[in-house]
């Protein structure tokens, strides 16, 4: 027993520091071992809570952190050792049926940092027996599906020097390919990993935008001006248009609120309002800029920044169309009383 766990422990350091191409057991996991004439030790078996699989007249198993092939190399010596079968006759085959959500661990520059399940399963795939098929390749157990799980790196993250820690060992993995269309080190995940996202304390513009660690879109609260239209419904602001992609700028809100165009003469110097609420702190800041000198002047991200999640756009009529609402205001009451009298 105690020499089964030495030799698990030394695969699993070096599947870590030398990434195996298999992906490592973990909890849930559903195996199909076959053993030809020992029909009581086959059938289909879950890893349990422990990282072990529980085999008749066998003492449980540890195979969370190994890929397959070694768990089957661990059940056959488990079986020699045991007196079951004589190594010249024993043949043993262990293939992944299914492969289980797993919780991993996200912490550092991302927007929603904790405890992740990633490789959830579809309702179809709860209900139904799982299908035996050797090979069976599960996309969602890597290192960048966590990450855009967790909300996707910030602005600020050092994505070049991401750790992976599992088994008190700590890996740095460099995923700037992700953002260059560079091969990188898409590591496969094991239950309990912890991945640490450190943040590099200024912001990298080239990672405000769509990408497999990014936010796929960012949600706004965008209110439109009273005039051309007196609502957002008939102005044509739908949901596309308050649901914006990760990377757009404050610009870009003014100009899908409707906020920008028309008469020139009367709505060039309209205004237009970003509040920002940080999340952490609560602190609300706001920008306020007229919208042609937004769309046409803008030179940095100061004064035309990117839009974060929640962040509210508002857009004010210019002057001009100010002034006549007044005035219309103060003759709705003469016309009214003119009407009486007639």
């Amino acid at each position: 027993m105690l020499k089964r766990l030495i030799l698990n422990t030394i695969f699993s350091t070096l599947c870590f520091v030398t990434p195996c191409l298999a992906l490592p057991l973990s909890p849930g996991d559903r195996l199909k071992v076959s053993i030809p004439e020992g029909e009581e030790f086959s059938g289909i078996f879950e890893v349990n809570l422990d990282g072990r699989l529980e085999i008749p007249y066998l003492s449980p198993l540890p195979v969370a952190g190994l890929e397959p092939q070694e768990a089957q190399m661990n059940l056959a010596k488990a079986l020699i050792d045991g007196g079951f079968f004589q190594p010249s006759f024993l043949r043993v085959n262990i293939s992944v049926v299914q492969w289980a959500p797993i919780e991993v661990f996200v912490s550092g520059a991302t927007f929603l940092p904790g405890r992740v399940l990633i490789n959830d399963l579809s309702p179809a795939e709860k209900t139904q027996p799982p299908i035996a098929v050797n090979g069976q390749y599960p996309p969602q157990r890597y290192l960048a599906v966590a990450i855009r799980d967790a909300g996707g790196v910030k602005p600020t993250a050092d994505v070049k020097n991401v750790q992976l820690i599992r088994n008190g060992q700590t890996r740095v993995i460099d995923l700037s390919g992700v953002l260059t269309g560079e091969p990188f080190e898409d590591l496969p995940l094991m239950a309990g990993d912890r991945i640490v996202v450190p943040d590099s304390g200024q912001m990298h513009n080239e990672l405000v935008r769509l990408s497999q660690i990014t936010p796929s879109q960012v949600k706004i609260f965008l209110s439109n001006l009273t005039v051309p239209a007196t609502g957002n419904a008939s102005s044509g602001i739908s949901r596309d248009a308050t649901s914006l992609p990760y990377g757009t700028r404050f610009s870009h809100a003014v100009a899908a609120g409707n906020c920008a165009g028309g008469t020139r003469g009367t709505n060039a110097e309209r205004k237009a309002l970003l509040v920002t609420t940080e999340q952490l702190t609560g602190k609300t800041t706001y920008l306020q800029s007229y919208v042609n000198a937004l769309l046409t002047k803008s030179t940095d991200d100061t004064n035309n920044p990117f839009l974060k999640a929640n962040d509210i756009v508002v857009c004010y009529d210019s002057k001009v169309v100010q002034f006549r609402d007044i005035i219309n205001t103060i003759l709705s009451p003469i016309q009214i009383i003119r009407d009486l009298f007639r």
